[in-house]
């Protein structure tokens, strides 16, 4: 009996998965989501958000699943960081990771469901250590969010829909890890015909009151 032979004969095969990198904004805080591993490899220790991906589903499909799956959001931000591939990445198993990273507004994400998988909100500031190269993952993600955050309109993902200048200012300097003059973003700000100003006033952050604003732009725009 004679046995076929392909291209693909003899070639190893790996394991594909997807982690999901999910930042949202709690009070003034840029927060990231993460879990406590409850089976081995790395039980015990706080990881991203993860899982393998399907026979029928793409690697971008299998990235919304989760997405879905933890949070019951659609349609929020979330893009590709990169490849992670490593040969002892994961002690269980040689798996390549495709990592992905998401901007959501906290009012938009179901608690229950973030609750209902243990996922617990993180300040990026107090991180706690964690399993695999989730800290590299997280680092790029975060690397890739002070280039775009403004630029990109990524920041308006993670705001309200009325918003003080400056709460977008103390998002901005939070992600970009430096204080910002005040006199420059402002005049920046203004500049873009995109962010109008409403009759609102916000009486509760200020004593005089400060004006909202809104992003009439596409919030989930990535250039």
């Amino acid at each position: 009996m004679t046995i076929e032979t392909t291209p693909y004969s003899g070639i190893p095969r790996f394991h594909v998965g997807v982690d999901c990198i999910i930042f949202t904004v709690i009070g003034d805080r840029l927060n990231l989501l993460l879990v406590r591993r409850d089976f081995e490899p790395e039980k015990g220790k706080w990881s991203l958000i993860g899982g393998f991906v399907n026979e029928n589903e793409s690697v971008d499909q299998a990235a919304k699943r989760v997405l879905y799956e933890l949070t019951g959001i659609t349609n929020g931000f979330i893009r590709q960081l990169g490849a992670f591939g490593e040969i002892n990445r994961d002690p269980g198993a040689r798996v390549i990771s495709v990592a992905y990273f998401s901007l959501l507004n906290y009012a938009e994400i179901n608690q229950e469901e973030v609750k209902s998988l243990k996922g617990e909100w993180v300040d990026v500031d107090r991180l706690p250590a964690l399993g695999f190269d989730h800290p590299v993952m997280i680092q790029n993600a975060m690397e890739q969010m002070r280039k775009k955050i403004l630029s990109g309109h990524l920041v308006f993902n993670l705001l309200p829909e009325l918003f003080t200048l400056t709460q977008l200012q103390n998002l901005v300097e939070k992600v970009m890890g430096r204080p910002l003059d005040k006199r420059n973003f402002r005049k920046r700000i203004m500049e873009n015909t995109e962010i109008v100003a409403t009759e609102y006033i916000d009486k509760e952050s200020s004593r005089r009151g400060a004006r909202l604003y809104r992003f009439i732009g596409e919030r989930q725009s990535y250039k």
